[in-house]
């Protein structure tokens, strides 16, 4: 009777040992985006759910002037939070999603040498490029000179600040430039691009090779899955595994077909192998459930987000009224 005993003990302590490991817990961080005073507030810092912040910086800001580094910003925010138990998570911006804004320093954009620096995105309704309107401005990502310009940049940030810091992450890949090729920018291709988003990342990590580097990856221009199939984003998710980039990307859109047709199957798949996390970016809050017809809850974006995409991190936005009345509260209540 003894030893049946110890080995029900035994079996016991084995299936607890094995729920504790697939039950993964989740990072919560809040992005404030570049509303950073907000980092402040009584909710987020007394919600104990939020392990921090996500905050958004531009490249615009932190060099003003080439190869003058203005990192102050940075440095005071990640001292604030540290002082009070939160960690700091950088969003590096060089994509803009307003005519009106530009996040590259203006000396790409005055110096011939940087070809313009940025090229600027298009809204296009129903295909019809010959009234496309300029929807933001992304920086010439897939241009070497520019190239060069960030890798210096992710090596001073790096230097720094790696180690520090819970993590950073590089922008979405999705830009649109039309299908025709008349919106198309100088130098442009969709191979081109791939390759630089894969030496992009692969840089972010040699700069960050202690805090989570990680790349946002949701749609690629050149391809839309499953019609038009040319391997770009598996390209991308298959290299960032190899090199151990941490892979994610916006938007938390429960089985919105779109996403689901890119870059949900492969965060799930890269689930475990490297790092990953989702954005709640702003509309997702609204979503209606294709089952219930109802407005999504919380708990469904988080058993999606944990269940099927398996994700590690989970970025909130700060949409209202939802992230007061719905996520704040959700969270205190403890969550996985």
């Amino acid at each position: 009777m003894k030893l049946h005993g110890l080995g029900l003990s035994l079996s016991l302590i084995v299936l607890l040992s094995c729920l504790s490991v697939s039950a993964k817990p989740v990072h919560h961080y809040v992005f404030f985006s570049s509303d950073r005073q907000r980092i402040a507030e009584k909710s987020f810092l007394e919600t104990k759910a939020f392990e921090g912040a996500q905050l958004k910086y531009t490249w615009r800001e932190l060099e003003p002037d080439l190869d003058f580094y203005n990192f102050k910003p940075i440095r005071e925010d990640l001292k604030f939070l540290t002082a009070n138990g939160k960690k700091l998570f950088i969003q590096l911006q060089d994509v803009s999603f307003s005519p009106r804004i530009v996040n590259v320093p203006e000396y790409l954009l005055k110096n011939k040498d940087y070809n313009g620096g940025a090229a600027p995105q298009y809204k296009i309704v129903d295909g019809d490029e010959e009234h496309a309107t300029i929807d933001g401005w992304v920086a010439r990502r897939w241009d070497p000179a520019v190239q060069g310009r960030l890798f210096r940049l992710l090596f001073a940030l790096g230097k720094e600040f790696d180690g520090k810091i819970a993590g950073i992450n590089l922008a979405e890949t999705a830009v649109d430039f039309g299908e025709t090729g008349k919106l198309v920018p100088v130098g442009f291709t969709a191979e081109k691009y791939r390759d630089a988003i894969i030496e992009n990342m692969k840089i972010l990590k040699q700069a960050f090779p202690k805090s989570v580097a990680m790349q946002y990856a949701n749609f690629m221009p050149g391809e839309w899955l499953p019609e038009t199939d040319k391997s770009l984003l598996r390209d991308v998710f298959k290299e960032a595994r190899k090199e151990g980039v941490a892979l994610g990307g916006p938007d938390l859109l429960p089985y919105k077909p779109g996403q689901m047709n890119h870059s949900y199957p492969l965060i799930r798949e890269s689930a475990g192998q490297v790092p990953t996390g989702i954005a709640v970016q702003e509309g997702n809050y609204k979503l209606l459930n294709g089952k219930t017809k109802k407005q999504v809850t919380i708990q469904e974006l988080i058993d999606f987000a944990t269940d099927y995409l398996k994700v590690d991190y989970i970025f909130w936005c700060t949409e209202e009224p939802f992230y007061s009345k719905d996520v704040i509260p959700y969270l205190k209540a403890g969550t996985p």
